[in-house]
């Protein structure tokens, strides 16, 4: 469903084949943004810079930093409440036309019959029919925090069904060709097993359990490369 994943500027392309969960396997201390974000639809992908404001439940800065949002970008949200709501499908459909990568807000939106068949990942905390306030002087691209995970304005996002993953340049760099050989092995397992091969023969599951018994230093892992 929706549109084919390009790269934004600065982004490698290998980037693109990446997926939440390797990359947090790939490196346990990378931010995770919390589990209550869910997206509207299923099934799509989302990876872009961020533009980050906090909108003080208020539609001004939410419009402030849409304005500033261009190609690639993924627009980041922290509410400031849960009362009302500070996306719709008028803002989402400018971020359509702009051609960004997606829409986080922690916080809540309305119209969501459109948002859910928009091919543009969103990502909120829940539904109101109730907006905001448009009253407030907006400043964006400030770092905001989203039920305590900072999020910088410039930083990298890769998110799907599973949740969204918060990363700097460096630690995307870092964390890549590890996130690919999971993504790999992970996929030959799963052959594996549709072809008939217990999932226990490509673990060292009993060796483990015996070395936890024996009180020994030991590690859950994949006999398979």
């Amino acid at each position: 469903m929706g549109a084919e994943l390009e790269a934004a500027p600065g982004i490698p392309e290998r980037a693109l084949q990446l997926d939440a969960a390797s990359l947090s396997d790939a490196n346990k201390a990378l931010r995770v943004l919390p589990r209550e974000l869910r997206p509207y639809t299923r099934g799509i992908r989302m990876i872009g810079r961020t533009v980050t404001v906090a909108a003080f439940d208020d539609l001004m800065p939410v419009l402030a930093a849409l304005e500033h949002c261009a190609a690639g970008d993924i627009l980041v949200v922290d509410a400031g409440s849960t009362e009302n709501a500070v996306l719709g499908e008028l803002f989402a459909t400018e971020a359509m036309r702009r051609e960004m990568a997606g829409i986080v807000v922690y916080g809540l939106c309305r119209d969501t019959a459109v948002l859910s068949q928009l091919p543009l990942p969103i990502y909120a905390l829940g539904t109101i029919p109730r907006a905001a306030k448009a009253t407030r002087l907006p400043i964006t691209q400030q770092p905001v925090s989203l039920g305590g995970i900072e999020v910088r304005g410039g930083e990298i996002l890769i998110g799907d069904d599973d949740g969204i993953v918060v990363l700097s340049d460096a630690e995307l760099e870092a964390a890549m060709e590890t996130a690919e050989a999971i993504q790999r092995r992970e996929g030959k397992i799963r052959s594996a097993v549709q072809g008939g091969t217990s999932l226990f023969e490509q673990l060292n599951f009993a060796e483990h359990v015996q070395n936890l018994r024996a009180g020994h230093p030991s590690s859950l892992t994949f006999t398979v490369e």
